[in-house]
């Protein structure tokens, strides 16, 4: 694949305002990932009926890609220490598969009917064509990777693994109501912020940066990526889903410990506990009531906990950059751009 400057840039850009710096080559990240979910259609191909239901199905991907977050650090950590290649290109379009195929089955998993403000793929199509698109992502992700370097083909395959065994410990902790927050910090580690801070890891490497730039770039992907979760976690609790675009209050529907809940249960007395979670996380099947569990977090002081815990976070992504070169105006355009995202990931519950 070769960069082309004929691609039409999108002016929108979800309020991540910085990646106007990046508009042209999320293009061609958009562009590749099309060209990857899109089925060729002749007039002699065998099956036309079958393929072109599969290119609907396709099209309802290739309509929502959403922030596109992590290609967006991607190339920001590129930018960093030099120009975007192709292999930036390529490796910010496999994660981003990756990522959206993890949203395919977790939309399954939690029974999720709107995601990036429309209908979900599982809630339109069923489970069996979410999960089978997931796994045909990951298909499209495994021959990318074919074509770049081992090093790098191999960051991209631990970075995954690590993402699913984070998840599966998440739901190994499921209604375990004494999990600590550093063991919550653990899990999100590896369910979220490793895939970021392989994000920037990439991008520098791809852009010849030394190890200890690399290291700099990954240490602010992780301490971004922790700040993203726990304002995810956050809005799962008091979001509104027309803003959000995706269903809410899974995580208490599934009895998955927060920071915020973790914070709540360990400010309560045995007694305040226990009725706690007898009536908001050990519901059985009724929903429970989330409006009033938030307004308990909030009085607590528990929102706001884990709101400033987020904002340490993100400090941290940003302190991490501190020894970067800006030797360059684009150089420090990126590192600006970089410290406006951070901001941005944990800014959204407040």
């Amino acid at each position: 694949m070769k960069l082309s400057a004929h691609t039409n840039i999108s002016d929108s850009f979800h309020g991540i305002t910085a990646f106007r710096l990046i508009s042209e080559e999320l293009s061609l990240v958009k562009k590749l990932m099309d060209e990857q979910l899109t089925v060729h259609i002749t007039e002699s191909s065998e099956h036309k009926k079958a393929l072109k239901d599969i290119d609907q199905l396709l099209e309802s991907l290739r309509s929502r890609y959403g922030k596109m977050l992590r290609p967006g650090l991607v190339l920001l950590a590129g930018k960093c220490f030099g120009p975007i290649t192709n292999e930036h290109i390529q490796v910010a379009a496999s994660i981003e598969m990756i990522h959206n195929a993890t949203l395919l089955h977790d939309d399954v998993i939690d029974d999720g009917k709107r995601r990036r403000g429309q209908p979900s793929i599982n809630s339109i199509w069923g489970n069996e064509s979410a999960v089978l698109l997931g796994d045909f992502l990951l298909s499209k992700v495994f021959k990318i990777c074919a074509e770049l370097e081992t090093n790098v083909a191999n960051i991209i395959a631990t970075a995954a693994v690590r993402l699913c065994e984070g998840e599966l410990r998440q739901i190994a902790q499921k209604r375990n109501w004494q999990l600590t927050e550093s063991e919550y910090i653990d899990v999100i580690t590896e369910k979220s912020a490793v895939l970021f801070s392989s994000c920037c890891h990439l991008g520098a490497l791809l852009s010849g940066a030394d190890k200890s730039q690399i290291r700099m770039l990954s240490d602010y992907g992780l301490n971004a990526g922790i700040a993203f979760q726990i304002t995810d976690d956050l809005l799962d609790i008091i979001g509104d889903e027309k803003r959000t675009g995706k269903t809410l209050g899974s995580d208490v529907n599934k009895c998955k410990l927060t920071l915020a809940v973790i914070h709540l249960l360990g400010t309560v007395d045995k007694v305040k506990r226990d009725e706690l979670i007898n009536t908001y996380l050990e519901s059985g099947n009724s929903r429970p009531d989330t409006k009033a569990f938030a307004k308990i977090l909030e009085q607590t002081g528990s929102l706001e906990y884990a709101r400033n815990q987020a904002q340490e976070y993100v400090t941290k992504a940003i302190d991490s950059l501190n020894g970067l070169d800006e030797s360059s105006p684009l150089r420090s355009e990126a590192k600006n751009a970089l410290i406006e995202t951070a901001k941005f990931m944990a800014n959204r519950a407040v």
